[in-house]
């Protein structure tokens, strides 16, 4: 068992799970959240989101006692910071939440001590840690300060939490070096040295290259519409080129990550910015798009039939086979729909509640509904036998 002890910020799809498997490593850990609710569940050994495997890793880390949750923060030897990092109004970033935990964090912070931020953040926020940290009396030049992005895939985060490489960013090259070093100790992949501004970057330009990519399949699918050709047969076409992989266009573009990433690079790039933000636009486009089709559906169906169709929103997350609802394209449409008292069925066999939202089964949308909407591309949705007209915004019927 390892007498260092690793204290983490955040308990949510990135937290909790890296927090699950250090414990389980023999670190000792505490995870710290500002949500009693959280707190209380995980200290019971359960889960409050869904991942494959994490339910598991959590409940032997909290039976073995190397992992505890709490609201404060205790003194440790490693500080990781794994809040979210959202945008105010107008796709300003917002790094509240990272400076608020690590003014929580800097009372307990001491000399020699790894503070690691792993947050996806704007270029020059680990700067602004260690500038929060100094202001809270932390002398900055005693600690090692350092940026390393997550790198993981929603669904198969457990895995690759050990198996990707790493990039490691520090304040100081001393900083990178011990960092690094801890990351060696339970990554498999390489562990990547760099400073702390290019580690910033670097997990912003990741997925603002996603995003621009989706963007291209995304405005195929308008023009492939606006011509009358199957989009899903062109790509197919397209693809069979040596040089060529264009990706699967979708209802839109959601997830903390690929929609949020791109915007902290524009507004620090300003004008020299125009591919990643024509990206940004396309892809919100797509989903506004989505929006107007099901309703010309709607309407047609009112005119031909005389009555309000059933609608079923087939999938409400941003990505298939996940719980996931941040920044869902899939949820917009749906709320939209309602919005304009379309009054459609919720369907996501990924929930088991929501707080505001009524859940319909997939097994029964899919017979009630005259008109079903693939908004997310769910294993239990394919191959699904319907009774309704079928507007395929994802894929589902191609598969």
């Amino acid at each position: 068992m390892s007498d260092i002890k690793i204290c983490i910020a955040g308990l949510g799809y990135i937290g909790l799970p890296s927090a699950a498997l250090l414990a389980n490593r023999g670190y000792q850990v505490q995870g710290v959240d500002i949500s009693p609710e959280v707190v209380d569940t995980i200290n019971q050994g359960d889960i409050h989101i869904v991942e494959p495997d994490l339910d598991s890793f959590v409940h032997s880390a909290v039976n073995s006692g190397h992992l505890k949750a709490s609201l404060d923060p205790e003194p440790a030897d490693v500080f990781i910071l794994a809040v979210p990092t959202p945008f105010h109004e107008g796709f300003v970033p917002n790094i509240d939440y990272v400076l608020d935990a690590t003014r929580a964090i800097a009372p307990v912070v001491k000399a020699g001590d790894l503070v690691i931020l792993e947050s996806t953040s704007p270029v020059g926020t680990t700067e602004k840690v260690a500038q929060t940290l100094r202001e809270g009396g932390v002398d900055t030049n005693a600690v090692h300060i350092a940026h390393c992005p997550e790198r993981v895939l929603p669904g198969h985060i457990m895995r690759e939490l050990v198996e990707n490489d790493r990039i490691v960013g520090g304040i100081t090259p001393e900083a990178s070096e011990k960092v690094a070093a801890f990351y060696r100790t339970f990554v498999t992949g390489e562990v990547l040295v760099t400073d702390a501004r290019t580690a910033e970057l670097a997990k912003l330009t990741e997925n603002s290259f996603r995003d621009v990519n989706i963007a291209f399949a995304n405005e195929l699918s308008l023009l492939s519409d606006k011509f009358g050709i199957d989009v899903w047969e062109l790509i197919r076409l397209a693809n069979r080129h040596p040089r060529v992989n264009i990706l699967q266009p979708g209802t839109g573009v959601g997830g903390h990550c690929i929609a949020v990433d791109p915007w902290f690079i524009v507004h620090e790039g300003g004008e020299d910015a125009r591919l990643i933000r024509a990206g940004r636009e396309v892809n919100t486009r797509k989903t506004e798009w989505v929006v107007e089709k099901i309703k010309g559906e709607v309407a047609r169906f009112k005119d031909e039939q005389g009555r309000d169709p059933v609608v079923a929103c087939m999938g409400l997350v941003f990505k298939p086979n996940i719980d996931d609802l941040r920044e869902s394209p899939a949820l917009w449409v749906f709320q939209q729909l309602v919005a304009a008292d379309v009054q459609p069925l919720a369907v996501e066999p990924n929930l088991k509640k929501h707080a505001s939202i009524t859940l319909t089964p997939w097994q029964d949308a899919a017979v009630k509904a005259d008109i079903v909407v693939y908004l997310v591309a769910h294993r239990e949705f394919k191959k699904l036998e319907v009774a309704g007209k079928v507007l395929d915004f994802c894929g589902v019927v191609q598969a």
